[in-house]
């Protein structure tokens, strides 16, 4: 009676998408420009503005990268020829200000790890990959997903205009610790800029909320038949992980953000106490600064793997597919990903190493911290093992895939030195700390979030990149980062400071002026080189060579859509059934099935009797015991 009951069900279903699906297309012959492409509801179109949003936002904050560095590694030189961007930040003599200085620190650290590797990189490839991967027509809540873009294209008008008022942007630092935070009348960054700041990022928690619950909405419920857990590509596993992160863990932030704004406008003392201004002891009493640090860091570091994951998805299906390779070990990869998700939340009090807290509690931190390295030593090892003996494709994704594997094992490498507590009290707030996370958390990410972009292009415009473009913008962009931040970890052990406006009045900092000149260097080539990458994403919008529907022999039901997929994205409402798991490559005798070197997911077992694995008939067994 329940098999027919749930039989009645599908077919009902399958007739409700049909009615649906007709009603749809009928109304998007009539939609007009706005309905279709800016109020738009399809997942597809969603992902394309966090996309395009994303990548301004990344040209602004590199461009602010590239006008420090200019400082540190050139203290000299005369920054008049920036006055026309940059206006009275640049002062009389013809130097960066001080304060204006912190500020462009502290948009930048804003800008790329919430506004590209958050909402640009999650908001773009989980909003496009989630329904087609998983087989449905959209995502579950096609108005929360529009919403979730524009709450996210607010926070960026409210931060961007931030940069353009008097008494300048938020320079607190991009983790706006109190009391500099919290006092509105502590210099000028700290004031109408810092409201701002606080407001943006408010509204953009409420955004990437939004999308977050959307997200594992869609994976739980939505599925097509025959798509079991099991049978997810590790993209689709990581993106939910990371959506299940983000909700547990932006609330968080959240309520910092608010009790930092009741402290500056309501008289609040959440974080402030005995604090004294120009000689006068303020009335505030019996707050903790440290509290803002717990809360902040327990977002913090899960934040991290928020970026990360998605990443590290991508990568395992890019990486799967130029291999020619089934992913090696996919329950590892997948318990792999669930441990970090479980470990980056009880891990955020090694950032407070130096707040005094018990020597105890820190060792625990400690060693907490170096577990979080097996989980992600097994993703490295799995990556190198699909690789090894593979008949590799390199193609720009899978340049940029490799690339990650490479940054993220040796920016790790640096996080187990970090990880150790008497270690970390030497390095902290040394160059060695900007070197390790931005290897292994912004690089890992930069490298997959390009990745996505050139392996799933096809999908999104219908049309091919310039893939001798993309190996030029790899082999720059790959051999610069490690220019950048390599030398780093070198100045960072001799107790190079990080935020210094300048270092030229400490002897023992003089020595270092050539290398931080090459640190600077590097960066400008390496930003500039970012203008390949975009005249290429541009150009190949609109002029690029048309795509096949399946340009890279790919297992994955999105490749099962049309060329460019419309509003429900299989015609008709027609979604495949999914019958095997996502990495059957390299099947033997798969070539006398007629299938190539690989077996898509929608092909039923019984279309291929010479290569059912046994991961296939494990599944078939369980299902016909179902």
């Amino acid at each position: 009676m329940a098999e027919h009951a749930q039989v009645h069900a599908e077919v009902h279903g399958h007739d409700h998408d049909h009615h649906h699906d007709h009603d749809h297309d009928h109304d998007h012959h009539e939609q007009s420009f706005i309905s279709k492409y800016v109020f738009s509801e399809d997942h597809k179109t969603i992902a394309k503005q966090f996309l395009i949003m994303g990548l301004i936002w990344a040209f602004i904050g590199g461009a602010m990268s590239v006008i420090f560095r200019l400082q540190l590694g050139f203290p000299d030189m005369n920054l008049e020829f920036l006055r026309p961007i940059l206006g009275t930040w640049i002062n009389e003599t013809g130097k960066l200000g001080q304060e204006q200085y912190l500020a462009l620190v502290t948009m930048h650290g804003t800008i790329m790890v919430f506004f590209v590797l958050t909402a640009g990189l999650s908001g773009t490839f989980s909003n496009f990959l989630i329904p087609l991967q998983v087989g449905a027509p959209d995502m579950a809540s096609g108005f929360l997903n529009m919403l979730s873009f524009w709450f996210f294209f607010l926070a960026s008008v409210i931060m961007f205009a931030s940069l353009f008022i008097e008494t300048g942007p938020a320079s607190g630092g991009w983790v706006v610790y109190p009391p500099l935070s919290a006092l509105p009348q502590a210099m000028s960054g700290s004031g109408l800029g810092m409201t701002m700041w606080l407001m943006s990022m408010s509204i953009f928690i409420a955004s990437s909320l939004l999308g977050s619950i959307n997200y594992i909405t869609t994976v739980i419920n939505m599925r097509t038949k025959g798509m079991s857990f099991t049978r997810l590509p590790l993209t689709i596993w990581a993106f939910f992980l990371t959506a299940i992160i983000g909700v547990l863990s932006f609330p968080v932030l959240f309520a910092a953000a608010l009790l930092l704004i009741f402290d500056r406008s309501m008289g609040t003392s959440f974080y402030l106490d005995q604090i004294y201004i120009g000689g006068e002891a303020l009335h505030n009493q019996g707050g903790s600064a440290i509290l803002y640090q717990h809360l902040f860091w327990f977002l913090g570091h899960p934040e991290v793997y928020i970026v990360l994951l998605p990443a590290l998805g991508i990568t395992s299906e890019i990486i799967a597919t130029n291999s020619r390779k089934p992913i090696f070990g996919y329950h590892a990869m997948i318990g792999s990903m669930i441990g970090i998700g479980f470990l980056s939340f009880i891990v955020w009090a090694h950032h407070m190493f130096m707040t005094g807290m018990n020597p105890f509690l820190g060792t625990v931190f400690m060693f907490l911290t170096l577990i979080i390295a097996v989980p992600s030593a097994v993703k490295a090892f799995n990556y190198i093992a699909t690789l090894w003996q593979g008949n590799i494709i390199f193609t720009p994704a899978m340049l940029f895939s490799i690339g990650l594997v490479s940054v993220f094992i040796s920016g790790g490498v640096t996080g187990i030195v970090l990880g150790n507590n008497a270690l970390d009290i030497q390095l902290h707030d040394t160059y060695f700390v900007v070197a390790h996370f931005h290897i292994v958390m912004g690089s890992a990410s930069f490298f997959g979030f390009v990745a996505g972009v050139y392996h799933w292009f096809p999908k999104m415009f219908g049309r091919m990149m310039d893939a001798k473009l993309g190996y030029i913008h790899f082999w720059i962009t790959f051999i610069g980062i490690y220019c950048v931040f390599f030398p780093m970890h070198y100045t960072g052990i001799a107790g190079f400071p990080r935020r210094y406006y300048s270092h030229t009045g400490f002897d023992a900092f003089n020595k270092f002026a050539d290398l931080n000149m090459f640190i600077s260097g590097a960066a400008i080539v390496t930003f500039f080189a970012q203008g390949l990458f975009a005249f290429n994403f541009v150009y190949s919008i609109f002029r690029g060579r048309i795509a096949p529907e399946n340009p890279w022999n790919a297992t994955t039901l999105e490749w099962t859509t049309p060329r460019v997929p419309g509003h429900g994205n299989w015609p008709h409402g027609q979604i495949p059934h999914v019958h095997r798991w996502a990495y059957d490559y390299s099947k033997p005798n798969a070539d006398k099935d007629g299938f190539g070197d690989f077996i898509p997911q929608h092909i039923p077992l019984s279309q291929t009797p010479n290569s059912n694995t046994e991961h296939d008939m494990a599944h078939s067994h369980k299902a016909q015991h179902a």
